[in-house]
């Protein structure tokens, strides 16, 4: 038990330092952002569930001048534990660097579907993430497909559950149905913490590669998930 209580402690230290060592790598570039962001599932029957999700993106790491303010949701139907499909809709705001501007200076309105499957092997839980956009920023109209794979892995427990540190590693990659075929690629790495049943915290660093720019991202989020079926209107 005492070298439980030790392993974890020495874990959480660990968390700790690469905290600091986050903070310090990204304030040593010149290209550097900061996403803060909330992810949710609220369950509404044993098949349906609605995506609630909202990501303030700033320009630079500290939270004050904001480049994307981007709100989605969608519905989800749920196949089976560990395959879903969601249709969807997401406004995204997108601001120039220090603008003086309150309001965006461009807009899009955005359809999209996706699918998800997961499995596992060993301690090791994969996530593939499909999925298809339909883009109408101001007066064009564009189509862009995403596919992400991602792994977590826990690492104070044999697998993901209340007082699990864990972490989590993902490549995205986004291709358009123009001639300018590659859009981007995402690279993350990061920690989290399932703090209850419902509950997660992340943070972690995500390297975004387009056609004319490569910026380092240092990200915070929380997962919250909610059973909605379980509330009583009585």
């Amino acid at each position: 038990m005492k070298e439980n209580i030790l392993s974890f402690k020495n874990k959480k230290l660990s968390f700790f330092v690469l905290v600091l060592v986050l903070f310090n790598f990204c304030d040593a570039q010149n290209d550097k952002g900061n996403w803060i962001m909330y992810f949710g599932t609220n369950k509404i029957s044993e098949k349906l569930s609605i995506h609630s999700e909202a990501q303030y993106r700033n320009h630079t790491i500290s939270p004050t001048n904001t480049e994307q303010l981007l709100l989605r949701t969608g519905l989800n139907y749920h196949f089976k534990p560990n395959a879903f499909a969601t249709l969807g809709y997401a406004h995204i705001g997108n601001y120039l660097f220090e603008s003086d501007r309150k309001s965006p200076e461009t807009e899009e309105h955005r359809i999209w579907q996706q699918f998800i499957t997961t499995n596992n092997l060993g301690r090791v839980k994969f996530e593939h993430r499909y999925r298809l956009e339909e883009r109408f920023i101001e007066k064009e109209f564009k189509t862009r497909f995403r596919y992400r794979l991602m792994l977590f892995i826990p690492l104070n427990k044999e697998k993901i559950e209340t007082g699990a540190l864990y972490l989590g590693v993902y490549d995205e990659l986004f291709i358009n149905n123009t001639t300018l075929f590659f859009d981007r690629n995402r690279l993350y790495g990061g920690l989290g913490y399932q703090y209850a049943k419902n509950i997660h915290f992340q943070m972690g660093l995500l390297r975004q590669e387009t056609q004319s720019q490569a910026k380092t991202f240092l990200q915070f989020g929380i997962i919250f998930n909610t059973d909605l079926t379980n509330i009583n209107l009585n």
